[in-house]
């Protein structure tokens, strides 16, 4: 199962929107454990089942899905720190535009908010690796240089 690949602005104003957006994102880390489970064999079901191939799609899958958020949250930090240093300028031109000030501080929230998704993609990402390597070590080894 491949996800879409996901290119979005965001200069959604909604976070709930941003957050949903992840979260789909997100399911295929949601699910590593009963995926695991139902295509994995145990060592009784080994030989009715090609662990090392169905190991090798998951891991594709994930490599892709930490790809592509990784790549979606720094798109978001970027455009937003860039908004959010041209509202910083227009600001000290018009320091008693309050719309101007309430903006600037809207844009902040979402850049901070933005930045701690990282921490979270960081913790999602290492619990499906290890949840991953416990399970798929002994049929796939990945490339190296990954």
């Amino acid at each position: 199962k491949s996800l879409p690949r996901i290119i979005c602005s965001c200069f959604l104003d909604d976070f709930a929107e941003i957050m949903e957006l992840l979260k789909v994102m997100r399911t295929i880390d949601d699910r590593i454990v009963h995926e695991l489970n139902t295509t994995v064999p145990t060592a009784s079901f080994a030989g009715k089942i090609d662990a090392s191939q169905t190991c090798k799609q998951l891991y594709e899958s994930l490599m892709e899905a930490h790809t592509s958020r990784d790549r979606f949250i720094k798109n978001c930090i970027a455009q937003t720190s860039s908004v959010v240093k041209h509202l910083r300028e227009e600001r000290e031109k018009n320091l008693d535009d309050l719309t101007l000030l309430k903006q600037l501080r809207k844009e902040q929230t979402k850049l901070k908010w933005m930045q701690s998704e990282l921490n979270v993609e960081e913790v999602v990402n290492d619990r499906s690796w290890k949840v991953f390597n416990e399970r798929c070590r002994i049929h796939f080894k990945p490339p190296k240089n990954e």
